[in-house]
């Protein structure tokens, strides 16, 4: 059980580890390096959007959101973050991104959606538009507008670009900005994860920011010890 301190895991899970060897002149041309991913991603952003219409009749109907459909959509979404991550929506890593819609363990970028089972059939026809109309005017900020979610503009852009021109100068990525960045991307997250049906969790208000989630099985437990006035002295 969370305690009242402790921020509920939201089912969608998104982590980063920040290289630590990043390039100082890479993220220059990224752009161009990651474009037989945008292509890709043009195609399954398509059938990702057929799969939505069909999950919202399915859910419409049976109450549930077919296990296929519901993989091939989280790994549309895990891709995409994959190359923002790599591109310009983080700069956080100088690995190139696999072309596979499965988790990669060791990738230094994550996204992870527990399987909902049964979703509700009244929130389908309203949470995709009207519930979560705050957060679009939200992410309209974060992201400069409507467009796709592995490209990056609006205040995530500009701080990616800062980092890009921080590596450029130091060759250091501002561990502040890399949480901030991660943090406000896995606002993105959430919301893209709500308004594609695959949860009814609505997404906090609320900034995470760092490379893990809070309160979920990977956050590191800092052991206490005990003042030294209080050890025990030996017999």
């Amino acid at each position: 059980m969370n305690s009242p301190t402790t921020p509920r895991v939201h089912p969608a899970r998104l982590t980063a580890v920040l290289d630590q060897s990043l390039s100082r002149w890479l993220w220059l041309v990224k752009w161009l390096l990651a474009l037989p991913h945008y292509v890709i991603l043009c195609f399954l952003w398509v059938a990702f959007a057929v799969v939505s219409v069909v999950a919202l009749f399915a859910i419409l109907f049976t109450g549930r959101y077919s296990r296929p459909l519901f993989d091939f959509n989280a790994g549309v979404l895990r891709w995409s973050w994959r190359v923002a991550y790599y591109g310009y929506g983080a700069l956080g890593t100088d690995r190139y991104p696999p072309f596979t819609l499965a988790d990669v363990p060791d990738y230094p970028a994550r996204w992870e959606l527990a399987y909902p089972g049964e979703l509700s059939r009244g929130l389908v026809l309203v949470k995709w538009w009207l519930l979560a109309v705050p957060h679009y005017l939200v992410l309209g900020f974060l992201l400069g507008g409507v467009h796709a979610t592995w490209t990056a503009g609006g205040l995530i852009g500009l701080l990616a670009l800062f980092a890009g021109v921080g590596l450029a100068f130091t060759g250091r990525y501002p561990r502040g900005l890399f949480d901030l960045v991660v943090g406000l991307n896995r606002w993105v997250w959430r919301v893209a994860a709500y308004a594609a049906l695959m949860t009814d969790e609505y997404p906090p208000f609320r900034l995470d920011p760092g490379g893990e989630e809070p309160g979920g099985p990977h956050e590191p437990v800092l052991r206490k010890e005990r003042p030294t006035h209080e050890k025990e002295e030996p017999a």
